[in-house]
């Protein structure tokens, strides 16, 4: 019989879980895996290592993408009361523009209601989640899953006005919070990409830099973008700036050849 959570890690293999999310962050992906196999050579169960390393796989290759889902499914039935899981989840349906999953995974990461608002569709969810934020206005996940909703509605520009809004009533960001809202501003970039806006999109980016904690992934959405603006040199640059942090990286050779023309 399956767990529904798992029991905490000893000292040692704790210690790997940080470094496995950590490599995983720089976008050491080879790594990550065998520190994920050293902890599953032990605790071969234990949600989190699962699912982080299903994750890491996701980013190698695309013919990788089945085991990454088996890996991570694997590690929600280990351990259904992770956020880490469901938000690992929401990562990976995310990665596949399959947005109406990845709130759903979202909402289990958040447990923002304890209702647990079912998604019916698209446009129902979106009027549930507006109706929640005037209800609760100052409530920081309803104007995250808002802002989600109409995402995944491809209402773009809604979708970056919500974020836009839930910034403005920001006084300040509380240490404890830095990487949080570093990762908002990185999902507000891939919004204006998304939306067609991929100027704006770098200027948020280059904007932001100092606010910014993953600089890899930063780094790694502004070479894209670049490319993507015919800003090939520039692109270029970028792209040569990232192999020379990891020669391994698949997507940054080929984001490279693609800046040089070939």
């Amino acid at each position: 019989m399956s767990r529904t959570h798992t029991q905490p890690l000893p000292s040692k293999e704790a210690s790997l879980f940080r470094q496995l999310v950590e490599q995983y962050e720089e976008k050491r992906y080879k790594k990550a895996v065998k520190t994920a196999d050293q902890i599953l050579k032990k605790f071969p169960e234990h949600g989190e290592s699962l699912a982080m390393k299903g994750l890491t796989l996701s980013n190698m290759g695309a013919d990788k993408k089945d085991e990454a889902y088996e890996l991570v499914r694997r590690g929600l039935k280990a351990d259904l009361k992770s956020h880490v899981c469901w938000h690992v989840y929401g990562l990976m349906y995310r990665q596949d523009q399959d947005y109406k999953e990845a709130i759903k995974c979202y909402q289990n990461a958040l447990r923002i209601d304890k209702e647990n608002v079912q998604i019916r569709d698209l446009e129902g969810f979106v009027a549930t989640r507006n109706t929640l934020l005037v209800l609760k206005p100052n409530h920081k996940n309803h104007w995250i899953a808002f802002a989600l909703a109409h995402h995944a509605n491809k209402n773009y520009s809604v979708a970056v006005e919500v974020l836009q809004a839930y910034e403005a009533t920001l006084t300040e960001v509380a240490p404890s919070e830095a990487y949080e809202h570093s990762e908002l501003l990185l999902y507000k970039a891939m919004v204006l990409d998304e939306g067609g806006r991929l100027e704006e999109a770098l200027t948020l980016l280059d904007s932001s830099k100092d606010k910014i904690c993953d600089k890899v992934g930063m780094l790694e959405a502004r070479a894209s973008l670049l490319l993507r603006s015919g800003r090939a040199a520039e692109a270029e640059a970028q792209y040569r700036a990232l192999l020379a942090l990891n020669s391994d990286h698949y997507k940054w050779h080929e984001g490279l050849q693609a800046a040089l023309g070939l």
